[in-house]
């Protein structure tokens, strides 16, 4: 099983961008699906974003596309959420996430792999 630690959250000002890296331990990881998942106060965890396991295929939460890019680096074991044009209701802990079935993943089913997270604070 993959272990995932995220980093790259922070406070950023409406309007800029952020990149985050979640790195996966092991030397199966591209037989995972990865995505990207956030948790705003008194939220439900919602889905980002997510890539299938040697990057042809991405998707996107209607509420992102356009703003953020999901892409990764298998030679490196990590993937990356580049965050542009952020907007205050982008604040949220970010969860990367792992696992080998992309419905599995993109429905947040049962068992997925999770990192620690990392906050993200869009000030207005």
């Amino acid at each position: 099983q993959v272990h995932l630690v995220e980093s790259g959250g922070g406070l950023v000002e409406a309007g800029g961008s952020l990149r985050l890296s979640c790195v996966g331990s092991g030397r199966t990881f591209d037989r995972y699906v990865m995505g990207w998942f956030r948790q705003a106060p008194g939220k439900e965890r919602e889905f980002v974003a997510a890539i299938t396991q040697n990057g042809p295929s991405t998707f996107y939460a209607d509420s992102v596309k356009g703003r953020f890019t999901i892409s990764r680096d298998n030679a490196k074991n990590t993937v990356y959420l580049q965050m542009n044009s952020l907007k205050p209701e982008d604040t949220a802990v970010y969860y990367c996430a792992a696992d080998p079935r992309l419905s599995q993943l993109t429905h947040n089913g049962p068992g997925l792999t999770w990192g620690q997270g990392t906050q993200v604070t869009i000030s207005s």
